[in-house]
């Protein structure tokens, strides 16, 4: 894919802010209006942003009117929403966050109009629909003013005022841990939103988890760790959609309500950014099972490394050039780049090829318009804590892109709505099915079913009817999606729209899935499986004990590590069955199956059936059968119950980097615990091969003396921190999370004299100078603490790469006579260059003799130096830094 590089001028100090006035050569397509006096200034907060050489992208605002932007939501007409977040990810101080809303009246590129639509704190997630905006932030107490949780609140803005109508209305309150927002901000909470054309808002759900949230209509629910919830727009049928991710900000969703997450990276705990596709009840095991148990879990379909991936997209508009359509697009915040990934179908599932897109400085999130304007929003090193002078949001357009505007859906005809819902853009297709849902479910019906029962229809435009149909006709709709699954096209949406709504699914009868239980369509099959665990039938365990579980179904050797990102179609329908079989807690249906062709895979459900009757049917069962290979798995089993996950009272959190042995984090005994260790006792004392119950002790963490076992590690819970006793611990600051490192920062001053001390002793020395009367080497430091607050410093420390300071980023040169040089520039004229390598040393280049330059992305100071320090050393390293003010 060609790049294209602008040479935007920056005099930043490792993190770029401070904005230089000289000129630069600018390439037609981004040039600002020249009577614009601020448009060098505006454009110059782009940076070193890259992106095809095909699209035009231009600043739409900066940080005058969205500083430290968090997330953004584009209305289909175009209106820009954006979160303004000045107190970051780990800030506290509430009163520093608002909607903003910008609109670009005659789409020139530039915001005509502005408002503030409503103050929030932490804004997480935005999603327009109609008159209705959804935002999901952070929760002050206005007595004193500590975090109480999240809440996902709807706002209306009927006069369309760009100023919502009043105070917001609850959608689900306490959807995020109170606890840890209070102790360490919003950095592993509850994140973005988005619809799917099958009506729900989709929520991305950090790792805090949640405790007792609550829905409108009084429903609570439960989350340990991170996932995907979703919730209907009225705030009803509250439900956890997928479990086991770490860290997510965001989802994207494809026509077909494919769902796909980029992960957040686990600091080096073996837990690195993942791309993923999420089927619904699926589990992708952070942080107990995707390191030792890989076999129970839905791997990523790929694992690229370190990073922060924050918002999604699914691009889905015929304005865009093919090659960038029809693809998840994902933000990473770490690496401050757009990625593409390019799905290629497996089965039920996908593998992929990940590509860079656009290189935007610490982008937040990314949304698209019904008219084919992407924007993107990026925080540009506004820092873990925000700020007001840092930030904003770019406009992205192919070239030779031409503006339609989209349709009022309110001023539409039903003619003109259902073209909508039928045409090749996602975002006008979700429009007109909301708008027509809301203005009449008859009609809505009638239409709907014309569209979804065409089968001369784009099946994404067939896909939108059948979805539309069965939120606008309910349970009267059901004959006609039951024998819609008879029409092998859209036979797995039929299914899925058939077993989405809980308030009907009473009504749905079996026949259907059951049938699409031996259907050739691996998605049929999946639709089938996933709806027979939501039907609540226990009837058809049976038939979901039938499905057959793939060779690739084996536990990691104890104490490797399985293949956790490596796709694996295989293993989703099993997977699948075993999860509707705990739904419908199945524990008879499984233990019959013992023994049977259908063993495996009814062994593999009970392991999560934590039942005194389950225990005994399988103790039962072990004495009954002579087949030695049986006993052993079911001993396997019987240990796997012997514990289990302690019920989550929101009162813990396990950490940035947890104990990830498994199968349990915080494991408690129960009442089949003492059974089940009678058993494992007396099989113990009579066999030869006193190994495998050595082995199953440390795998399973039974805590059985008797059996010998490898030292147990305590569950690290998150706990209040004594940094007096662990401040002065050597590589504290390479054992920790950055944001660990940020909070441990704010609560420790720093000895200045140790610091100026560490600044030699750590190497600093040999690039940076602190006096204008030494000889220049890399980023000057004399007066850094004028520029950085002491938070920015330690950032550009521990991630230096983060964002590179205009002047002093690495290059590389090859010269005449074979030669390369790696350094930063310092001295340049028409006739020779001067660089500076790692070491000090100084080369002196004739111009003349360069044969090629290319700028590197990575800075020649290298990560990990201030890892061998402790809190109470970085801290005054820091200190000293923020003191140079010369």
């Amino acid at each position: 894919m060609l790049k294209f590089t602008l040479p935007f001028f920056t005099i930043a100090l490792l993190l770029s802010g401070t904005l230089t006035e000289t000129p630069s050569s600018q390439p037609e397509n981004l040039s600002l209006q020249a009577q614009d006096p601020n448009a060098q200034r505006r454009d110059s907060l782009l940076n070193t942003s890259t992106w095809p050489e095909d699209l035009n992208v231009t600043l739409f605002t900066g940080p005058d009117l969205t500083p430290s932007p968090a997330c953004l939501a584009v209305a289909p007409t175009g209106e820009v929403y954006v979160g303004v977040d000045k107190m970051g990810s780990l800030g506290k101080e509430p009163g520093k966050g608002s909607i903003v809303k910008l609109t670009d009246t005659n789409n020139d590129g530039k915001v005509d109009q502005h408002s503030v639509f409503a103050e929030v704190d932490n804004p997480r997630g935005i999603l327009i629909q109609g008159d209705q905006v959804f935002v999901l932030h952070t929760v002050f107490s206005k007595e004193n003013k500590v975090a109480t949780g999240m809440d996902l609140v709807v706002f209306e803005d009927k006069n369309q005022d760009g100023v919502a109508d009043g105070p917001s209305k609850p959608v689900i309150q306490h959807i995020s841990n109170p606890t840890f927002l209070q102790n360490r901000g919003t950095d592993h909470a509850t994140n973005g939103i988005r619809m799917g054309i099958d009506g729900w808002i989709y929520i991305a759900v950090g790792d805090f988890g949640f405790h007792n949230a609550i829905d409108r209509t009084g429903k609570q629910l439960t989350m340990l760790g991170g996932g995907i919830a979703r919730v209907r727009p009225d705030g009803s049928e509250f439900e956890i959609y997928t479990h086991g991710t770490r860290n997510i900000y965001d989802v994207a969703i494809d026509p077909y309500m494919n769902t796909f997450t980029r992960d957040n990276t686990n600091d080096g705990g073996g837990w690195n950014i993942r791309f993923s596709h999420h089927i619904q009840s699926g589990e992708y095991g952070y942080p107990t099972l995707f390191k030792h148990f890989t076999d129970e879990i839905i791997p990523a379909l790929i694992d690229v490394g370190g990073g922060s991936g924050t918002g999604a997209l699914y691009m889905d508009d015929p304005s865009w050039p093919e090659k960038y359509n029809h693809v998840p697009m994902m933000a990473d915040w770490g690496r401050s780049q757009l990625y593409i990934h390019r799905l290629i179908p497996d089965a039920a599932t996908f593998t992929q090829k990940e590509e860079e897109f656009i290189k935007i400085p610490q982008i937040t999130d990314v949304d698209i318009d019904a008219s084919g304007r992407v924007y993107l929003s990026a925080w540009d090193g506004a820092g873990y804590s925000g700020s007001p002078s840092k930030g904003f949001v770019t406009r992205v357009i192919p070239k030779n892109w031409s503006y339609k505007p989209f349709t009022d859906v309110k001023k539409a005809s039903f003619k003109e709505l259902s073209s909508l819902l039928a045409s090749g853009s996602g975002v006008a297709r979700l429009a007109a099915q909301q708008e027509l849902i809301a203005r009449s479910a008859k009609k809505a019906s009638s239409i709907a079913w014309k569209i979804a029962s065409n089968n001369k229809l784009p099946l994404d435009s067939r896909v939108a009817g059948i979805y539309t149909y069965s939120q606008a006709s309910g349970a009267e709709g059901i004959a006609k999606l039951v024998k819609l699954t008879e029409d092998k096209e859209v036979a797995e949406f039929a299914l899925r729209a058939l077993a989405d709504r809980q308030p009907i699914l009473s009504q749905v009868p079996a026949e259907p899935f059951l049938a699409g239980l031996n259907d050739s369509n691996p998605r049929i099959q999946i639709a089938s499986i996933i709806g027979l665990g939501r039907l609540n039938k226990p009837e058809a365990a049976q038939s979901l004990l039938k499905v057959k579980v793939p060779a690739s179904f084996v536990a990691p050797a104890l104490n490797t590590e399985g293949p956790h990102a490596t796709p694996n179609s295989a293993i989703v329908p099993a997977h699948l069955a075993v999860r509707s079989l705990v739904n419908l807690h199945a524990v008879d249906a499984c233990i019959n199956a013992i023994g049977s062709d259908n063993s495996t895979l009814a062994l593999w459900a009970l392991r999560y059936m934590h039942d005194p009757k389950a225990v005994a049917g399988l103790i039962t069962a072990y004495n009954r059968t002579s087949d030695a290979a049986l006993k052993k798995n079911i001993l396997i089993t019987l240990g796997r119950l012997y514990k289990k996950e302690a019920p989550y009272d929101g009162s813990w959190w396990w950490s940035t980097r947890p104990d990830t042995h498994g199968p349990y984090y915080k494991a408690i005994d129960w009442e089949g615990s003492e059974p089940i260790k009678k058993l494992l006792l007396q099989e113990w004392n009579k066999t030869s091969d006193k190994q495998f119950f050595t082995d199953l002790n440390s795998r399973l963490r039974l805590e059985i003396p008797e059996f010998g076992v490898e030292e147990i590690v305590a569950a690290k819970e998150e706990v209040k921190v004594d940094l007096e006793k662990i401040k002065n611990k050597k590589g504290q600051i390479g054992e920790s999370s950055i944001e660990d490192v940020m909070l441990a920062l704010a609560k420790i001053d720093g000895n200045a004299a140790l610091g100026k001390t560490l600044f030699t002793q750590q190497g600093c020395i040999a690039c940076h100078s602190l006096s204008k009367s030494e000889t220049m080497k890399g980023p000057f430091m004399g007066q850094i603490g004028s520029i950085m607050n002491r938070e920015q410093i330690a950032e550009s420390i521990l991630k230096p790469n983060a964002s590179i300071s205009q002047g002093f980023a690495t290059v590389f040169i090859t010269a005449k006579g074979n030669k390369s040089y790696t350094g930063f520039v310092t001295e340049e004229s028409s006739t020779r260059l001067v660089l500076r390598d790692i070491a000090g040393q100084v080369y002196t280049l004739k111009t003349a003799d360069i044969l090629s330059r290319k700028e590197m992305e990575t800075s020649m100071m290298p990560p990990g130096l201030a890892n061998a320090l402790s809190y109470e050393e970085f801290a005054s390293l820091v200190t000293f830094l923020s003191q140079q003010k010369k």
